[in-house]
């Protein structure tokens, strides 16, 4: 295969130390031509420092140090200008303890890496804002109940527990959601499947909706039956239907039309209302990290689960724009059956 198309930098020197591949992903990476890097001794073309500024060949001596060595781990290393680069190499011998025949370097921006550890910074700056709130509120209350219990009347007191166990209640969420963005990232997140009465587990959110002060007429739900046999997990079931019909009554306005019908693969649901929608250009970015369609509360990481427990169950959800001009979010589940029936 033509080493030009490796996604990552490839640089070979010889026996001798002299380069004789130099890739296209290596001369993008280095900013150097292959023409001037072929033929030159690989210290030259590739003249790396270490974070604390010593030269790298000087410290690795890949053709005059152990004979037993097979190569070098990744890690970060400075070209010059002091641009960051991921290098690791292999020592090619023709028998364990010979000599060095082909010294193989690989090449890799940064630039992933960085995204990654941004993203991590902002999972863990947003994780530090939401927890601040609650646990301040939760710390504040139950200081003024044991400092001043004599004081207050119980229409007091029960406004301030309420107040605590609303607040807990934000913190246990919060740290659910932190767990489940753990799994799915690590594609451990287990799917117990059962049968599931999905029109009775609408009409069991929209009642508990109506039951926190939402008006019932609010809430237009279509049933189209009738409906495949669906197994799935119960409570992530619950998981994806609560932050929808969450997400449409905070965000969106008017009448919020929830349907549900048989498609060819399965189970359809769709959730839309009659807000302002969200824009054509984050329409890219709805199922991200962090994604707020407005300043309305919430982390951001509720459809980004919303995705992952989906495509978990074989399923995919997809977002567009509702006949009443609003958002809708529209989830497909396969037909499927537990694990004892299919083995």
């Amino acid at each position: 295969m033509d080493p030009d198309y490796l996604p990552d930098g490839l640089v070979v020197a010889d026996d001798t130390g002299r380069v004789v591949c130099f890739n296209a992903a290596a001369a993008r990476i280095t900013a150097l031509a292959p023409e001037q890097a072929l033929g030159a001794p690989i210290d030259r073309a590739l003249p790396l420092e270490d974070l604390e500024g010593r030269r790298w060949w000087a410290l690795t001596d890949p053709y005059g140090g152990l004979a037993t060595r097979r190569g070098q781990p990744e890690r970060n290393l400075l070209l010059p200008g002091g641009r960051e680069v991921l290098v690791s190499a292999s020592y090619i011998r023709t028998h364990p303890t010979g000599p060095v025949r082909r010294l193989v370097v690989t090449l890799r921006g940064t630039e992933a890496r960085r995204r990654t550890e941004r993203s991590h910074a902002e999972l863990i700056a947003t994780v530090a804002h939401e927890l601040r709130s609650p646990l301040t509120s939760v710390k504040g209350f139950t200081a003024t109940l044991l400092a001043k219990w004599e004081r207050f009347t119980d229409d007091q007191k029960r406004l301030m527990l309420e107040t605590v166990d609303a607040d807990a209640n934000r913190v246990t969420r919060l740290i659910t959601e932190l767990l489940d963005i753990s799994r799915i990232d690590s594609g451990r997140l287990e799917v117990r499947r059962q049968p599931v009465d999905i029109a009775t587990a609408v009409g069991r959110h929209v009642q508990a909706l109506t039951a926190n002060g939402q008006a019932p007429e609010r809430f237009l739900v279509s049933i189209s039956r009738p409906l495949p046999d669906l197994w799935a997990d119960p409570d992530k079931i619950d998981q994806i239907l609560g932050n929808l019909l969450e997400n449409a009554v905070r965000h969106g306005d008017g009448t919020v039309t929830i349907g549900v019908s048989p498609h060819e693969k399965g189970t359809a649901v769709t959730v839309s209302d009659e807000g302002p929608g969200i824009p054509e250009e984050s329409m890219a970015r709805v199922f991200t990290r962090f994604w707020r369609g407005s300043k309305r509360g919430g982390t951001g990481l509720g459809l980004y689960i919303v995705k992952g427990i989906v495509e978990a169950h074989g399923g995919t959800i997809t977002v567009g724009r509702g006949p009443g001009g609003g958002a809708e979010f529209r989830f497909i589940l396969p037909v499927s059956a537990p694990a004892y029936l299919t083995q």
